[in-house]
């Protein structure tokens, strides 16, 4: 584990505030932050495995456990809410029951006023998603029903 962390830690060596960078950068190379980086992160940044444990588990963007073969993030904020981002969820959570696919909330992907919005992967942004649409998206991945 080290010897893929090593780089990261190398690359923010000395600089103030790097403790979400690394966490970023580690959820980028390795699609989570795996439990046992959690010593290795506390002891380059000089910090308790709790300040660690407690940053990554505060942020909902950094997960612990390694994702499915796809990644579907949903817009929960209020102004979706109010264009059926709810029920969408609940369809979602059914559809990709069991299928190898991270069904995640966020707070904002910023397409308010055309929600509900859901993004795929880094970049394949959706708006105006309904379950007939979501079911479409799945079904292009290849995600069976």
């Amino acid at each position: 584990m080290n010897t893929k962390l090593q780089p990261i830690f190398d690359t923010h060596k000395g600089k103030d505030g790097a403790l979400l960078p690394i966490l970023h950068d580690i959820q980028h190379a390795l699609g989570y932050v795996p439990e046992e980086a959690v010593p290795l992160i506390a002891k380059q940044l000089n910090l308790s495995r709790a300040e660690v444990h407690g940053v990554i588990t505060y942020y909902h963007h950094f997960r612990q456990t390694p994702p499915g073969k796809h990644v579907v993030q949903l817009c929960c904020a209020e102004a979706c809410q109010a264009n059926g981002s709810e029920a969408l969820a609940a369809h979602a959570a059914k559809r990709l029951q069991g299928a190898d696919v991270t069904l995640e909330p966020v707070y904002c992907l910023g397409l308010c006023s055309i929600g509900p919005a859901v993004l795929i992967g880094e970049d394949e942004l959706h708006a105006h998603v309904t379950p007939q649409k979501f079911d479409a998206l799945m079904n292009g991945l290849g995600v069976k029903k």
